[in-house]
């Protein structure tokens, strides 16, 4: 799982790009966030999104290392879950995650990649972490975070879960020693984390414990999962797929709660973020849908209505990672997801009829 943003242009045309891409049915709801991925509406009615942050100048340590030109990382405690509240004013709910930037001219990040939440209680999903990230005493996993106290503490130390777990089919020309874990959900009082680089799905109960939930290299092979949802007693998973981009490649899988794939809907594109709205239809972001490598305004917000069945709600999209459903019943989704710092937005999206 490799983009890079080398060949993206100037911060003006980033800007063009995305109000070019505007309609009445988009409202710009944040700004000036630094890499933001997934986010989720927290029981206090406020909306969590996690930011990838900025990395940092610690390392390369003595360990196993991400293959150049990727690599090596370097780390810092940069990244961040941003509050927005119903009338839009931003503050940061938890700050010093683990974060990490890439040896690409690009300077990609990892960091916080998404959040969840059981009960009341806030939890962080930690791409960022470990020590080919940079961060040898902070490790890829899900923190547990007190918003009233802005601290957090480790729940799941992931970076070893992975080590201990190989995946079936790796690819070692696009190996993450710590993961790039990506999305997560709840589900019945666990969370179930997807990883993008080995293919695995891994479900984490609330004491921390993680066990393999499925391993999809071992039956799709290196199919990139991005994004996970649960709906309607199924669990959704997206995928990337490789780069080059081949447009049409990308799918989503139906997986029952025992692991097995009952179902694929094919026909996508880059997917980076899934979500149902409040009339139980499926939505997906796409990060690039042109073919080679991520350009600029090629993102889409898509409904997906079966195989190959796609209806355009949003283009012109920079980067879009993130996807989630308002109880206000309208869409939500992280603009600039990987893009120079400041520059992240949040959308809110009306899906119409």
């Amino acid at each position: 799982m490799r983009f890079t943003m080398t060949r993206l242009f100037s911060t003006a045309a980033f800007i063009l790009l995305t109000l070019a891409a505007s309609s009445q049915t988009v409202t710009t709801v944040a700004t000036g966030l630094n890499g933001p991925r997934d986010l989720r509406f927290g029981p206090d009615g406020a909306l969590y999104v996690a930011e990838a942050g900025t990395g940092g100048f610690n390392g390369p340590f003595n360990c196993e290392q991400v293959p150049s030109p990727v690599g090596p990382y370097h780390g810092g405690l940069t990244a961040t879950v941003t509050r927005i509240v119903p009338n839009n004013s931003q503050t940061v709910a938890v700050s010093g995650l683990p974060s990490a930037i890439s040896s690409l001219p690009s300077g990609d990040t990892n960091g916080a990649s998404d959040v969840a939440f059981l009960g009341d209680n806030l939890f962080v999903l930690i791409a960022g972490g470990g020590c080919s990230h940079g961060n040898p005493d902070d490790p890829a996993g899900i923190v547990r975070a007190d918003v009233k106290k802005g601290t957090w503490d480790y729940v799941s130390d992931l970076s070893s879960f992975l080590q201990a777990n190989p995946a079936a089919q790796p690819n070692p020309a696009d190996f993450e020693p710590d993961g790039t874990f990506f999305s997560m959900v709840q589900h019945n009082g666990h969370l179930y984390a997807v990883e993008p680089n080995r293919g695995e799905i891994v479900r984490i109960n609330p004491g921390g414990r993680a066990e393999l939930f499925l391993d999809l290299s071992a039956i799709q092979g290196h199919q990139v999962p991005t994004a996970i949802t649960f709906h309607d007693g199924y669990f959704y998973v997206g995928t990337l797929n490789l780069f080059p981009i081949v447009p049409g490649a990308a799918k989503i899988y139906k997986i029952s709660e025992d692991g097995r794939i009952v179902d694929t809907i094919t026909g996508l594109t880059t997917v980076t973020g899934i979500t149902f709205d409040l009339r139980g239809r499926l939505y997906a972001v796409e990060l690039s849908t042109l073919p080679g490598f991520p350009s600029p305004g090629a993102g889409k917000l898509v409904r997906v209505d079966g195989s190959n069945q796609l209806v355009d709600i949003i283009t012109g999209l920079v980067v879009p990672i993130g996807l989630t459903t308002g109880p206000d019943g309208a869409l939500y989704l992280s603009n600039f997801g990987a893009a120079p710092p400041g520059l992240g937005q949040v959308l809110r999206v009306d899906p119409g009829n």
